[in-house]
C-alpha cells in the first residue's frame, strides 16, 4: 500500500474509533463503569467479534490488514504517555509509609496464581488451540501465570483518577502493588520470550537494564528532572522548551525499555514519577492527558480487539479451559492480594478495595497477550480467553471498588456527624 494511502486509511479508522469509543464509553458510565471499560469493549466491538462478524467485508474495508501497523504504534504511543501521566502523580511519601503492605500485596499477587497456573498448565497444555506446538510446558507455565498474575495498571490508575482518590494513600498502595506485579509479570515474559526463541542474553539484558533503569531514575534522575520545575509560574503555560525537553525524555525513556525488551509503559512510568511534584506536574498533566486519552489510548484497545475472536470459547474444549482459568484468575489473584493486605494491618474495607483493584486486568492484560500471540507462544483460542477475562475482570472490579469505598465514605461521614 502506498504511504500517501496510509494517511488517507488513518484519518478515517481515527474517526470511526474515536466515534464508537465515546458512544461505548458513555453507555458504561451510565451503568456505573468507568469509561475506560467502555473503551476496552469498544476495542473488541470493532473487530472479528461482532463488527468483523456482521459487516465482515465493510470491517475488513475499513481496517485492511497494510494499515494495521500504524495502528499498532498510535496505541503504544498513546499507552505509554497515558502511564507517564499516571507516573506524574505517584507520590513517593505513601509508598514509604505503606511499603510493607504494597510489597506484601504484590508477593502475594504474584506467587498464589504462578502456583495455580503450575497447577492448571499440564492440563491446558494438551488442549488444542491455546499454546503453539513448539512452546514447551516451562514456558506455556510461565506465560499464563504472567497473564493471570499481572494487574491492569494504567486501567486502575484511570479508575483511581476518576474515584478522585489520586495521590491518596489507598491509591498509592493499590499503584505501588500494581507496578511490583506488572514489572515482575514483564521480567518473567522476558524469560519466556528468551527461551521460546532460543535468546537468554535478552532476559538477562531486560531484568538488568530495567532495574539499572529504576534505580538511575529513582537517585540519579530525580535530582536531575528538578531543573526543569524551577522558576515555573501556576498562572502561565508551561514554557514550550520545557516541554520540548519533557517529550525528548518520554521518547528515550520508551524507547531505551522497548528496546531491552520490557516495555515502553515502564519507561514513561519512570520518567512520570521521577519528575519533580508541582507546577511542572500539573501543567504537563492539563496539556497532555486530553489529547493521550481521548484519541491515542483508543488506538490501542481497537488493535487488540482486531485480534479477538471471542467466537472461539464456544467450542466445548476452550470453553471447558476458559471456565478454568477464568475462576484461577479471579480467585487468585483478588482473594490472595486481599489476604495479605489484612496481613499487614489494613482495615478490612481498604484491603477488600485493594482486592478489587488488582483482579482488574484490563490494559496491561491486554498488552502482555498481544505480545505472546505476536510472538508465537499462545494461539487464538488463549489469547480470545485472556481477553475475555480482561473484560470480565474488570468490569467485576469497578461495583465491587465503589461499593467498598462508598461504605466507607458513608462510614467516615458518620463518625464526622458524631
Amino acid at each position: 500500500m502506498p504511504t500517501a494511502q496510509l494517511s488517507v486509511y488513518f484519518f478515517l479508522q481515527a474517526a470511526f474509533i474515536l466515534l464508537a469509543c465515546r458512544v461505548v464509553g458513555r453507555l458504561a458510565q451510565k451503568l456505573g463503569q468507568p469509561q475506560v471499560v467502555g473503551e476496552m469493549i469498544a476495542g473488541v466491538m470493532l473487530g472479528p467479534s461482532l463488527f468483523g462478524l456482521l459487516f465482515p467485508q465493510l470491517q475488513q474495508a475499513l481496517f485492511p490488514k497494510p494499515t494495521l501497523g500504524m495502528l499498532y504504534v498510535a496505541g503504544q504511543l498513546g499507552v505509554g504517555m497515558y502511564m507517564f501521566l499516571v507516573g506524574t502523580e505517584f507520590r513517593a511519601d505513601h509508598f514509604r509509609d505503606r511499603a510493607r503492605s504494597a510489597v506484601s500485596v504484590s508477593m502475594a499477587g504474584i506467587l498464589v496464581p504462578f502456583g495455580l497456573a503450575f497447577a492448571l498448565t499440564p492440563w491446558l497444555h494438551t488442549v488444542p488451540g491455546l499454546f503453539a506446538e513448539k512452546a514447551r510446558l516451562f514456558e506455556a507455565t510461565l506465560f499464563l501465570g504472567a497473564a493471570i498474575a499481572i494487574t491492569a495498571f494504567p486501567m486502575l490508575a484511570r479508575i483511581i483518577h476518576e474515584r478522585g482518590l489520586s495521590g491518596t494513600s489507598l491509591g498509592t498502595l493499590a499503584l505501588t502493588a500494581g507496578a511490583f506485579d506488572d514489572a515482575a509479570a514483564w521480567c518473567i515474559l522476558a524469560v519466556v520470550l528468551a527461551s521460546f526463541s532460543g535468546a537468554w542474553g535478552g532476559a538477562w539484558i531486560a531484568i538488568a537494564g530495567g532495574a539499572g533503569y529504576a534505580l538511575f531514575m529513582v537517585f540519579i534522575g530525580s535530582r536531575w528532572l528538578r531543573r526543569l520545575g524551577r522558576n515555573l509560574s501556576a498562572d502561565q503555560p508551561l514554557p514550550t522548551p520545557v516541554l520540548g525537553v519533557v517529550l525528548i525524555l518520554f521518547c528515550l525513556g520508551a524507547w531505551a525499555m522497548d528496546a531491552i525488551g520490557i516495555h515502553a509503559v515502564f519507561g514513561g512510568f519512570l520518567l512520570g514519577a521521577a519528575l519533580p511534584k508541582g507546577v511542572l506536574t500539573q501543567k504537563l498533566r492539563e496539556q497532555l492527558q486530553p489529547v493521550v486519552v481521548l484519541f491515542f489510548l483508543p488506538m490501542f484497545f481497537t488493535y487488540s480487539g482486531l485480534n479477538t475472536r471471542l467466537d472461539m470459547v464456544m467450542q466445548p474444549a476452550l470453553m471447558l479451559a476458559a471456565i478454568a482459568i477464568l475462576f484461577a484468575s479471579f480467585a487468585g489473584k483478588g482473594i490472595a492480594c486481599w489476604g495479605a493486605a489484612r496481613l499487614t494491618g489494613e482495615s478490612n474495607r481498604d484491603a477488600m478495595a485493594i482486592g478489587a483493584l488488582m483482579n482488574a486486568r484490563g490494559l496491561m492484560e491486554l498488552i502482555i497477550i498481544n505480545i505472546g500471540l505476536q510472538a508465537g507462544v499462545i494461539e487464538p483460542g488463549l489469547f480470545a480467553i485472556l481477553v475475555l477475562m480482561a473484560i470480565l475482570s474488570t468490569l467485576m472490579a469497578t461495583p465491587l471498588f465503589n461499593w467498598v469505598t462508598r461504605e466507607r465514605a458513608q462510614r467516615s461521614m458518620s463518625w464526622s456527624a458524631r
